[in-house]
């Protein structure tokens, strides 16, 4: 097994040894339980050395597998009561929740996290990055914050808070620290109003992500940038294809973390083809939920 720990050789040093001094093959028969910084560089460390892996698991509830399994209230309430945090639930609500939970693990049922499948099977072979989703621009055209770019940790996106390093660290930390919508070290939170609708937070000095566009037409356009700040301090800068565009722009106030306001960066030209645009955090502290391109 190997879980929580740096991903260097110093971490499989004793499977190594065994290797050798046994002289048979290893296998690494589970591991998993993290966030795809993490398994990208675990799996590249594994593969580089020769050793084969099996993940667990392929599906349960949460993000961090392939496969999620959707919980439903009654199950969540068997959970909290479990955990000494609820009431004790009666009994046909709880055979009821096992039963829905048992059905919601068929295939058909399930999310597919394809940010997970490619953190495993493309990113330890490759740096290059791949659409989460087709953004094509066109007028009015509306890209959620949370649909940046597949691929690594500086490569698709920049977040300080990457993985799960408690067993060598002695510090636990989470990756996305929402722990929904995707994998990655990038932090996701579920907007109150909607159960659909997602938004970065957390977001620190530094860190930025990264959009694929497909521009049909080329042309001049205002973006129009949905944040949430409690403080005067963010600031956020614009890069096309890696050339600053926009730069120290400021994050206006919103009155409220989860109360997002929407302003406007004019004068963004748009080649014709694929581009690629960033938002880099200046200084953070702000949350960020949409990029609307208006021409």
């Amino acid at each position: 097994h190997k879980y929580w720990n740096y991903n260097d050789q110093a971490s499989i040093a004793h499977i190594l040894r065994a290797r050798e001094e046994q002289n048979v093959p290893v296998w690494l028969g589970e591991t998993g339980e993290n966030s795809n910084v993490w398994f990208r560089d675990a799996i590249a460390l594994l593969e580089k050395n020769n050793i084969g892996w099996a993940w667990w698991p392929l599906k349960k509830i949460g993000v961090n597998n392939p496969m999620e399994i959707h919980s439903n209230p009654n199950y969540d309430a068997l959970v909290k009561f479990l955990n000494q945090n609820g009431p004790v639930p009666d009994a046909p609500n709880t055979y009821k929740g096992l039963m829905e939970l048992a059905h919601s693990s068929r295939l058909e049922r399930n999310s597919i996290h394809r940010d997970v499948i490619d953190a495993m099977i493309r990113q330890p072979f490759s740096n290059d990055t791949r659409p989460f989703k087709i953004h094509s621009v066109q007028y009015g055209a509306v890209i959620d914050a949370v649909d940046y770019d597949m691929g690594r940790n500086n490569y698709a996106y920049f977040d300080r808070d990457t993985a799960d390093y408690h067993v060598s660290s002695k510090q636990r930390s989470a990756g996305n620290r929402g722990r929904i919508y995707r994998n990655d070290g990038v932090d996701i939170a579920r907007d109150s109003s909607s159960n659909e609708q997602y938004y970065v937070n957390s977001i620190e000095r530094g860190e930025w992500l990264q959009y694929t566009l497909n521009v049909s037409r080329s042309g001049t356009y205002t973006l129009k940038i949905s944040t949430a700040a409690t403080h005067s301090k963010g600031k956020l800068s614009i890069l096309l294809d890696e050339k600053v565009v926009a730069e120290s722009i400021s994050v206006p106030l919103s009155g409220g973390s989860h109360k997002f306001v929407a302003f406007r960066i004019k004068d963004i030209k748009l080649r014709q083809g694929e581009r690629k645009i960033r938002i880099r955090a200046d200084e953070g502290d702000f949350n960020l939920s949409y990029i609307q391109f208006i021409k």
